[in-house]
């Protein structure tokens, strides 16, 4: 195996993936918990958020954000961070890997073409009423999964939503999950104990305890996760070819909805490709969470930023951002198609100095 990927249980599905003509889908989803200060740092500010999915996919195939004047970025102690959209559109242009964008309920809508599964954003996770629709949003992206795997025998799954690692944290600690200060974070101080405050407020509005949901996965989305999940849970049932979940610890949320809502579902036959930053996050453990729900692999990228010439990307290595937008999964897809990594690397930064 390449020496920049790092894996956590079977290499055998990366090998399997070699010589497959990839698609990679973006679903892109809200919900007001993003609103929460601190909570994220998916923006420049916490209602800027709301903007952040959009304008991700708009950098990625149209070059710049066509909702906001300026592009997504972390900023954290006055130091700002490039959206990891730009690693997305760097290995998906280098590999000529084509991309497609799914709405699973984004606030703002992209201005460019998408798959609709979901018009409508979720609310503030405390309320205990985030999403209303989530058997409808999986169904939906269960028929949209057997659809694109005739286009491609290779699916791979990014996302966008930020506070998606506090909504992840609601559905696995809601179905019985020991996440609890597990789930990774955008920022280099993650705001573990707001998330776990928010969950348990969420829960408590909703009349559930920890656990009380194990057997109903359509209910803890509903009460304390957001509309991306069912969507990516769907598309991944549905899909007949294989599928790389391009993510981090949102990404075990999904395959615990799938465990319990599809349990003929092989979880082996899908992989999780993360970042470096997320898998080597000390502030989080992914392999941890995974264990407890299946033997599903985890891939870890590294783009060595370490030895970039941009300063931005090395605010990476101290836990800004550290994924999203697919990152992990499309440099993954890249290496495949045998893009060095220093080839990786050269066209990141070059999108850098001229984007930021």
């Amino acid at each position: 195996m390449n020496n920049n990927i790092k894996c956590y249980g079977s290499s055998k599905i990366f090998y399997q993936l070699r010589n497959k003509n990839p698609l990679f889908l973006c679903v892109i989803a809200s919900t007001k918990t993003s609103n929460i200060d601190g909570i994220t740092g998916a923006g420049a500010t916490s209602q800027l958020t709301d903007y952040t999915p959009a304008a991700d996919v708009e950098l990625v195939i149209c070059g710049e954000p066509r909702c906001l004047p300026e592009i997504p970025k972390t900023v954290v102690g006055g130091e700002a961070t490039p959206t990891p959209a730009v690693i997305t559109k760097a290995a998906l242009e280098l590999a000529d890997i084509p991309i497609m964008v799914a709405d699973a309920g984004a606030s703002i809508k992209p201005n460019l073409p998408y798959i609709n599964i979901n018009d409508k954003p979720g609310e503030d996770i405390r309320t205990g009423k985030v999403v209303s629709n989530a058997e409808r949003i999986f169904k939906k992206g269960k028929i949209i999964g057997k659809t694109l795997s005739k286009l491609t025998d290779h699916l791979i799954i990014g996302e966008s939503t930020p506070a998606g690692t506090t909504t992840a944290l609601g559905v696995l600690t809601a179905m019985g999950y020991d996440a609890q200060r597990k789930v990774s974070g955008s920022t280099p101080e993650n705001p573990h104990t707001l998330k776990q405050s928010v969950v348990e407020e969420g829960l408590k509005s909703a009349g559930y305890g920890a656990g009380d949901l194990r057997d109903d996965p359509f209910k803890a989305i509903e009460v304390v996760g957001d509309p991306m999940i069912p969507a990516v849970a769907g598309l991944t049932v549905g899909s007949e070819v294989p599928v790389t979940l391009a993510g981090g610890t949102q990404m075990t949320a999904i395959t615990a909805v799938i465990r319990s809502l599809a349990p003929e579902f092989d979880l082996n036959k899908i992989c999780i490709a993360t970042t470096i930053f997320v898998a080597e996050d000390e502030t989080s453990d992914i392999n941890y969470i995974s264990r407890q729900i299946s033997n599903t692999p985890i891939y870890a990228i590294d783009p060595e930023f370490e030895k970039s010439t941009h300063e931005g990307l090395k605010n990476y290595l101290k836990g800004s951002v550290k994924e999203g937008v697919g990152a992990g999964g499309a440099m993954m897809a890249a290496i495949l198609k045998d893009i060095a990594i220093e080839d990786l690397r050269a066209k990141i930064e070059d999108l850098c100095f001229k984007l930021f």
